[in-house]
């Protein structure tokens, strides 16, 4: 989740406990924590809202004077739903960062066949394998230019993308991903159990 940069003090303070945003496709879910510019957030919790029933306080919260400047700063299309998310800063340690910054894979079985598994439960097909390759070949390239390449939806790209940074295989980046030590282990196992057969 992209959050603007003059809101990073405002949130890791405490200030600042109110996102508002206008997506055509929803992009976050009560209840999951993200990791953003200003730190990893909770969203605690989420609704729509009409441009007239963002008050005051909640505009307060969002670091605006008014609702008019709420809507004034909004990005999307007019006719996109407008969320109101409210959140908390997580000061503690993602332990997914040290889950990725670990190189060894103590079973490499599990772990492909949890990738596996992800394939075979995905409607547009298996893409874990393309997906980590075309990372490792190109990071900190724009997630919709890497969608694009492999022919696959930007939304839905970038959920499988989470899903792999869920298992420590991929790191994001301020534009684009990367490969964690994690995954260029996994892809070494792969590559040489590939070169034995």
């Amino acid at each position: 989740m992209l959050i603007e940069k003059q809101r990073w003090a405002g949130i890791r303070s405490g200030a600042v406990t109110v996102l508002f945003r206008r997506w055509r496709h929803r992009q976050a879910t009560e209840g999951k924590i993200y990791r953003t510019g200003a730190g990893r957030i909770a969203v605690d919790r989420m609704s729509t809202v009409t441009a007239e029933q963002i008050s005051v306080e909640d505009a307060r919260a969002a670091g605006y004077d008014a609702p008019a400047d709420v809507v004034a700063d909004l990005r999307g299309a007019p006719q996109d739903p407008i969320y109101l998310l409210r959140i908390r800063y997580l000061a503690e340690e993602d332990p997914r960062d040290a889950l990725a910054a670990d190189a060894r894979i103590d079973d490499i079985e599990a772990l492909a066949a949890r990738l596996a598994r992800l394939d075979r439960t995905d409607p547009e097909g298996p893409w874990t394998h393309d997906t980590l390759r075309i990372i490792q070949r190109r990071p900190a390239t724009r997630a919709p230019d890497l969608a694009e390449e492999l022919r696959r939806d930007p939304y839905r790209f970038k959920l499988n993308v989470r899903k792999l940074k869920n298992l420590g295989l991929t790191v994001s980046l301020g534009t684009g991903y990367r490969i964690s030590p994690r995954g260029a282990a996994l892809l070494a196992a792969m590559d040489s159990a590939q070169a034995g057969e």
